[in-house]
């Protein structure tokens, strides 16, 4: 399979190199300043950018033709946008705050809790997260795809909020510490204890790994997808 890496940061090069190990051809790699390449040449474009240029690769890749799996978080304003030229191009399309497997099963983890918190009304619920120093965004994606999924299945939140507590709120503490790749906590707390699930991410490898698992998948469909579908979950 050829590839286009749409970022060629640490993420990039080691999707690059977990690509190439699998025994596909990287045939493009696009840093921030690059506008004028064929984006074409590639069977699949797997983008981890940055907030500014993401949402313009991505629509490149869909009037082009060519299937497109981001990581790229921060620019979801207009992730419906993307949705909506992914149909009318007859694209395929996948976005994922998160491709590692390990987060992708904790997010279906923490559904689950939250499900069943939702009937305890004593236990009030935090999140921190904790990145890298280079990372752009805060909270991270992961971190926002979690909270609003406590708020899908738990009817006592109804909103999150970075550094702030209040009623029905999810407050979200974001750290940045140099070399961390990522850890999400998920903390339910009560007067008389506390229940917390918790990911840590050693290695960008899995995040990577997933990324490339991922494009393998959509290489030959159409449609709007997430990591749900390319697991089965």
């Amino acid at each position: 399979m050829k590839i286009a890496l749409l970022g060629y940061g640490k993420m990039g090069k080691t999707i690059e190199q977990i690509a190439l190990n699998r025994g596909h051809e990287v045939v493009l790699t696009v840093d921030k300043d690059d506008h004028d390449y064929d984006i074409t040449q590639a069977d699949v474009a797997i983008d981890f950018s940055i907030p500014t240029v993401a949402f313009n690769n991505i629509s490149n890749c869909l009037k082009n033709g060519v299937p497109v799996v981001s990581g790229t978080t921060g620019w979801l304003d207009k992730y419906n946008d993307a949705v909506a030229l992914c149909k009318e191009k007859n694209g395929a399309f996948i976005y994922a705050s998160n491709y590692s497997l390990g987060v992708n099963i904790f997010f279906e983890m923490n559904k689950t809790l939250a499900k069943m918190m939702s009937a305890l009304k004593q236990y009030n619920v935090s999140m921190e997260e904790i990145h890298h120093t280079q990372k752009l965004d805060a909270p991270s994606g992961t971190a926002i795809s979690l909270a609003e999924d406590i708020i899908s299945n738990n009817a006592n939140f109804n909103e999150w909020k970075l550094d702030e507590n209040g009623e029905a709120i999810i407050p979200i503490t974001a750290k940045r510490i140099a070399e961390v790749p990522g850890t999400h906590t998920v903390k339910y707390d009560s007067e008389v204890d506390s229940i917390t699930i918790e990911h840590v991410a050693h290695t960008r490898q899995g995040f990577a790994l997933g990324a490339v698992i991922a494009a393998e998948w959509l290489a030959d469909k159409t449609g709007v997808f997430t990591m749900n579908d390319v697991l089965g979950l």
